[in-house]
């Protein structure tokens, strides 16, 4: 659904701010939001009333548990955003991979499902099969698309700002110049919000998962490439050319493979999964997939041990540089290595602790991410449920 991108009138900035305050509150009283928003009770009170009218917020009384209920008295009517008021879809774009999911304003996932692809080499045909996904899955979903207030999508590439288009030399080899999310919106008719795939994997792990409540966070995504998305103040940071973050291609090794972007041993050719499988295939010769790498790992082997925990100290050193330079509150490790559990943490712990300054080591907590691989397609979900204050603001009509 495209909406009027115009200035708010002040009807709708003050709907905006009753909306983006039930967004990061449900579960809010009237009393609650006049405070919040500095409106006046009456003013919340016909605003409140029209935006129920128009199926956007629904009240209910404060469960009996509720310490708002203490006391003698009528309980209090507690608002929320109605969930299927409007909805969100997200898709996570992977090298070999593509996953769709639909959530509702309440962040319930109502689909989630991927398909295989190829996707660094075949730009058009993965287009293409987004579309045909997205259109599947808003079919099981039982959810008509002038329902949908976008498409938010990750895509595993750097993104340049100010063109749309992708920083895929030697990433993305057959996606040069194409834009994304202009490709996608042609496709299928709805907006389309493009980001990075470790930023969106931050992001659903700041509103889904580990991340919840925290402001400052680094997520490290140790996928078949390599990537952090930061948060910072509760926003992600981008940079200047949308390319913060890319810890995949910090050097490593100097003496390592080339990598794929052209330099010589990043972090992506030592610690990658897909890195750690291929130089245990070479030492115990036989095939190991990422998935048998993990299994290896379970079973206790030694090589596929030693192979992890030398990634997990790689990636940690890194890391370390990101820590001393942001100072976040939390590490969350995702991607598919992350299933390796404590046999890769803790040397990543180990490593932060041991090369980043005494008080940025001791502030910042690592831990596994809670999505596994619906981070990435849930954040991308995220990225418009986080506009969706504006977006109903400008719907509701007096």
């Amino acid at each position: 659904m495209h909406e009027n991108r115009g200035p708010l009138s002040l009807r709708q900035m003050n709907r905006l701010r009753i909306l983006e305050t039930l967004y990061r509150n449900p579960s809010t009283s009237r009393t609650e939001l006049a405070r919040s928003t500095g409106l006046s009770r009456g003013t919340v009170s016909a605003l409140v009333d029209e935006l129920g009218r128009a199926g956007v917020v629904e009240e209910r009384d404060a469960p009996e548990d509720d310490e708002s209920r203490r006391g003698s008295g009528r309980p209090p009517v507690l608002l929320s955003l109605v969930p299927d008021a409007a909805y969100a879809v997200g898709l996570d774009f992977g090298h070999d991979h593509i996953r769709v999911a639909v959530s509702d304003l309440a962040g319930e996932s109502l689909f989630d499902d991927w398909s295989p692809a190829r996707v660094d080499h075949a730009p058009t045909e993965s287009l293409d099969l987004a579309r045909e996904l997205v259109r599947a899955a808003l079919r099981s979903a039982g959810v008509a698309t002038d329902r949908v207030l976008g498409v938010g999508m990750g895509i595993a590439a750097p993104i340049d700002r100010a063109t749309g288009r992708l920083v895929a030399n030697g990433i993305l080899p057959g996606w040069r110049g194409i834009e994304p999310a202009a490709e996608m919106e042609g496709r299928l008719g709805i907006h389309v919000e493009l980001e990075n795939d470790a930023n969106v994997g931050a992001l659903g792990e700041k509103i889904f998962g580990a991340a919840r409540g925290v402001d400052e966070l680094v997520y490290v995504l140790l996928s078949a490439g390599i990537g952090a998305g930061i948060i910072l103040g509760g926003r992600p940071y981008q940079g200047v050319s949308g390319v913060a973050g890319e810890i995949g291609h910090v050097l490593a090794d100097p003496s390592g493979l080339i990598c794929r972007c052209g330099n010589r041993g990043c972090l992506e050719t030592v610690a990658s999964p897909v890195a750690v499988a291929a130089l245990l295939e070479r030492s115990i010769g036989e095939p190991v997939s990422v998935q048998r790498l993990l299994e290896l790992v379970a079973e206790g082997h030694r090589g596929a041990t030693r192979a992890v925990a030398d990634a997990g100290e790689a990636v940690g050193r890194v890391v370390a540089m990101v820590v001393n330079t942001f100072n976040p509150e939390l590490v969350v490790v995702g991607g598919e290595l992350a299933g390796a559990g404590a046999v890769l943490l803790d040397p990543i712990r180990s490593a932060i602790e041991r090369h980043s300054v005494a008080p940025a080591a001791a502030a910042a907590r690592v831990t596994a991410g809670t999505l596994g691989g619906s981070a990435e397609v849930l954040g991308a979900a995220g990225l418009i449920l986080a506009q969706s204050p504006h977006a109903l603001a400008r719907r509701v009509e007096r």
